[in-house]
């Protein structure tokens, strides 16, 4: 079940995420659609050269807007998920109500992922039950895994759009050897894990859309950790400080993180 259905595009030989504006949460790498028609729809409207993805979101933060009506809406979407993922999505979604950098995909999620990371590991180990743990362990150890693949191909992809030397067939080429490799490298780690399948269809529709987008949520998670280390792992003080982050010019922000990141 969704909640919203994400619309995400990005060109041919680039992860940059194409952005929508919208008054109330800025400019972002998404467009959210109720209707799934409507978001299969507008995604075929859009240019041919780019790279489409629609994916499903079970729930969605109105950045504070609705807390005079008690809040965001607990749906039937998430709200029966075992209680190690269902703590780990809500403390995502109200991470977005503590700060919200408008125009900024990438910090916004990386710092409500981190949140959801930090904020999950104190719930279990001090108001969950031992077989929550030991459920939420397995599903953390297989997202970390295929987050860490994924990260690699980012990686060997943006390598290939980088290089200068090459012309755009030869990157096209390469990018299809990338892909190629990293389903193969997916299928190890999916009989790793004794067949667990539920990454399949994401795999299936890999392209830049999808690993741009997944990307935004990945990329600061290091730095925004390594603050939280150095304010003591304190979340009033840590909130603070990436306060302070937000007011910054985006490229300032990002670059402090990065740095906090290089000397975890």
């Amino acid at each position: 079940n969704a909640a919203v259905y994400n619309v995400v595009a990005a060109p041919a030989l680039s992860l940059s995420l194409q952005t929508w504006c919208f008054p109330v949460a800025g400019c972002v790498g998404y467009r959210g659609y109720y209707r799934e028609a409507d978001a299969r729809a507008f995604a075929a409207g859009l240019d041919r050269g780019l790279e489409v993805a629609v994916y499903p979101v079970p729930a969605y933060s109105t950045l504070g807007w609705m807390n005079w009506a008690g809040g965001d809406p607990l749906l039937n979407t998430f709200i029966r998920q075992p209680e190690g993922e269902l703590a780990r999505l809500l403390f995502h979604e109200l991470a977005h109500q503590v700060v919200y950098a408008k125009d900024d995909t990438t910090f916004n999620e990386s710092f409500a992922t981190a949140v959801e990371r930090l904020g999950v590991q104190r719930w279990l180990a001090q108001a969950s039950t031992p077989g929550a743990r030991v459920a939420y362990e397995a599903f953390d150890q297989r997202r970390r895994a295929f987050r860490a693949l994924t990260a690699s191909v980012r990686a060997r992809l943006q390598a290939v759009y980088g290089d200068a030397s090459l012309d755009d067939a030869a990157k096209l080429e390469r990018k299809a050897r990338v892909m190629a490799d990293f389903r193969r490298e997916y299928e190890a780690l999916k009989a790793f894990w004794g067949g667990f399948a539920a990454y399949d269809p994401w795999v299936a529709r890999a392209n830049n859309a999808l690993l741009g987008a997944q990307g935004a949520y990945d990329q600061l998670v290091p730095g925004f950790e390594a603050l939280f280390a150095r304010e003591g792992r304190d979340f009033a003080r840590f909130y603070d400080a990436v306060r302070t982050l937000a007011a910054l010019p985006q490229a300032e922000r990002h670059q402090r993180l990065q740095a906090l990141a290089i000397t975890r």
